[in-house]
């Protein structure tokens, strides 16, 4: 819903009685939450509702238009600017902060070319033109549009259309005759991570590979152009990383360990994680006259666009010259690292992140959640300067080189990853944010938790929660009792897990924290995504214009941290991830047994690890419950509670096998991880199940073995845990 000026300050003002109001019935339907005695309930609440009453959409959008306000990719001048401002200003909020570089790998481009050599001739423009009515659209400074960690190389060749460039794209082509071996490829953007795409296209003997944004996925298709409207006008280009996260993420000559200055580095030529072959994006202006070239038999009709012209899918006669040449640099990044001490458990962190680098001006991607967590941090220092302190430390991080492959994040987490394991309570992330429905993902042991946070938000648009608002369209979207059962674990809205594409990745896939990553979207367009024209000013046309959608993303993640900080017993709930394990399970029952002829495997040790968890999970949330309502637990020392939180926030590593996936040993969660082929998208138990999809019947008995264990030592954690709650107290406060 669209609203005026005069609109919105009523709005907001009816916001803030809302908060006050949603807050006093909460005091009085529900005077408990979870982890906290009724007594410290009620001053949790109090000090919940003066910190959502703080964060203000007019500090949040001014916050945005400084950051945005030039180019700053990694290494550029003002990306060092912002990581002063934004030091500055935790330090101000009364946090203690210091910024901790890195040494990175980060390629520029050197040459570009792009050109059809027959029939006829065209050379692709590759550079998105400024518009008037944009003023940064044409600022000096910008990155041209590339694939970082494409593979340098000159080639000239046949061209082949292959579709979204996934493995079944090639199956259909083989189908069909098509060989793309010594060819030059070009796919479109969308159904996988890009960087899929040149490493599906170098496995099947491709050449080159050049990617587009076809206007019937993300243009005029859609609806009108930027600047008329929110989509990709015709010259409009996804810059966007290539490198093959899939193996691991960040810098590609420091695989494992953090890239801290003097650190050991990998020759350029052993660092895996970069592409084979040479690949640029070009925008679908520059894209039609290469696809019209082409001849060949019709694509399938699902693979055609919405271009003029009849999509043919080669090979021949038209012939790509492509040439892609990069400055291979070593750069400084720039973590901006805050904390707030904790009064009781100073030695357990609760970690909070987002990246402040943008491939340009970075409007949306990232400062519009940047801009929530600085608000965040602002409404802390508020609070402390009336007496609040969280009971857990509270580390607050700004990452930098995010968008080159989760530079910033993942050398910052190998580095400190020993620390981490031991004293990290979680980790909650955020990249970009709208406006619309909340949007969270991640550990099933943090589902329950995520599902009462949201609870205590209100939507600004609505006035019911967030959480209402999200369970009404996916409850109207699910057509079928089985959709229906994929909303709901329990009384819970399920969270899906986490793939890759955010900070998120090194925290869970390879520390092993519990995780989470929120923010809210849904409603309006896109189709400036990293372009030049993800800018301050079709933010402020096209998306959370008046930014009460940032003001309530940062009241969510407030929520969370404090009451994570602040919990006496961390609110961990099991059962949830025990349900979600046997549905992992059940689809892979479904694919052993395809009649496809998929290997076959013996699931009963899987089967029975399973319901060891399920019983231990279920034995423990019912205690605890219990032990919560009672104020028995509450009664125990700091020491046993924090050997209880210790138990419950370290149970997320029993989940690791440190051996890794196979062909990727960085990743080491037997629950979670980036697909091989998929990138972003997530496998689950993905050892097994990659396994099970390449008939490797070895493989999938051997990761099955892992995983048993990980889930035998998962629930024997859960059970040290329970036998924790149901122990006696301390003997000096002399109660059982």
């Amino acid at each position: 819903m669209r609203l005026t000026r005069s609109r919105t300050v009523i709005l907001l003002g009816s916001a803030a009685l809302v908060v006050g109001a949603a807050s006093t019935l909460l005091r009085a339907q529900s005077p408990r939450i979870t982890g906290f005695s009724q007594a410290d309930s009620q001053t949790e609440l109090q000090w919940e509702h003066k910190f959502t009453a703080i964060p203000d959409p007019d500090r949040i959008r001014a916050t945005m238009k400084l950051l945005s306000a030039e180019p700053h990719n990694i290494s550029s001048p003002y990306q060092k600017q912002n990581a002063e401002w934004i030091l500055n200003q935790f330090k101000a909020d009364g946090l203690d902060a210091h910024i901790e570089e890195f040494r990175v790998l980060f390629p520029t481009p050197a040459e570009r070319k792009v050109e059809l050599v027959s029939p006829g001739h065209y050379e692709a423009t590759l550079k998105e033109p400024a518009i008037p009515e944009d003023p940064t659209s044409g600022q000096a400074g910008q990155l041209p549009t590339y694939n970082a960690y494409s593979a340098d190389g000159d080639v000239t060749a046949p061209l082949v259309f292959v579709n979204y460039g996934l493995p079944d794209d090639y199956a259909q082509l083989a189908k069909m005759g098509i060989s793309v071996k010594g060819k030059i490829v070009i796919a479109k953007y969308g159904h996988s991570w890009r960087g899929m795409k040149p490493k599906v296209a170098y496995e099947h003997g491709a050449v080159g590979c050049l990617i587009y944004s076809d206007p019937k996925d993300d243009g005029y298709y859609q609806g009108d152009v930027f600047p008329k409207g929110p989509y990709r006008p015709a010259q409009g280009v996804q810059r966007g990383s290539v490198m093959e996260m899939e193996l691991y993420p960040g810098d590609p000559e420091t695989p494992g360990w953090g890239s801290t200055p003097g650190a050991k580095r990998l020759p350029l030529d052993e660092a895996k994680s970069i592409q084979k072959i040479p690949v640029l994006p070009i925008s679908y202006g520059d894209a039609q006259p290469l696809l019209a070239a082409l001849g060949g038999p019709m694509a399938p009709e699902d693979w055609r666009g919405a271009l003029p012209i009849p999509y043919h899918v080669g090979p021949g006669p038209a012939t790509v010259h492509l040439l892609a040449k990069f400055h291979w640099n070593v750069v400084p990044a720039y973590d901006v690292i805050a904390r707030i001490p904790g009064s009781t458990w100073p030695d357990q962190w609760v970690v909070r992140g987002n990246h402040y680098d943008g491939w340009v001006n970075g409007a949306a991607d990232p400062i519009s959640g940047q801009s929530s967590l600085i608000e965040e941090a602002r409404a802390y220092g508020e609070l402390l300067k009336q007496g609040w302190r969280p009971k857990r430390t509270i580390v607050y991080c700004a990452w930098d080189g995010e968008e080159p492959m989760l530079l910033g994040s993942t050398e910052w987490a190998e580095t400190h990853e020993a620390e981490l394991r031991q004293h990290a309570v979680a980790y909650i992330n955020s990249d970009g944010n709208g406006k619309g429905y909340l949007n969270a993902s991640g550990s099933q042991t943090l589902e329950h938790f995520v599902n009462d946070v949201a609870k205590s938000i209100t939507d600004p648009d609505t006035g019911e929660s967030v959480w209402e608002k999200l369970e009404q369209r996916n409850t109207t979207r699910a057509k079928t009792a089985a959709q229906r059962a994929q909303v709901f674990d329990g009384n819970d809205l399920h969270i899906p897990a986490l793939g890759s594409g955010s900070d998120f990745s090194p925290f869970i896939d390879h520390v092993g924290l519990p995780t989470l990553s929120m923010s809210y979207g849904g409603e309006g367009g896109g189709g400036v995504y990293h372009s030049i024209y993800d800018d301050f000013y079709w933010y402020t046309h096209f998306s959370d214009t008046h930014f009460v959608y940032g003001r309530a993303l940062a009241q969510t993640y407030g929520t969370a941290i404090m009451r994570l900080a602040d919990a006496d017993v961390l609110p961990f709930q099991f059962t949830d991830l025990a349900d979600t394990v046997a549905r992992y399970e059940s689809q892979l029952q479904a694919l052993a047994t395809d009649p496809a002829g998929l290997p076959q495997l013996h699931f009963g040790p899987l089967t029975q690890a399973i319901a060891s968890l399920t019983t231990a999970a279920h034995e423990y949330d019912t205690a605890v419950a219990a032990a919560e309502q009672n104020g028995s637990v509450f009664r125990k020392s700091p020491a046993q509670l924090a050997a209880l939180n210790q138990l419950l926030y370290q149970s997320e590593q029993k989940l690791l096998n440190p051996a890794g996936l196979p062909k990727r040993p960085w990743y080491v969660h037997t629950l979670y991880a980036p697909g091989y082929y998929t990138g972003y998208g997530v496998k689950t138990m993905p050892g097994v199940r990659e396994a099970l999809e390449a008939h490797d019947d070895a493989t999938a008995t051997q990761q099955e073995g892992a995983l048993v264990k990980a889930l035998e030592a998962f629930t024997a954690q859960v059970r040290a845990a329970l036998a924790q709650v149901q122990g006696g107290t301390d003997a000096q406060t002399g109660q059982q």
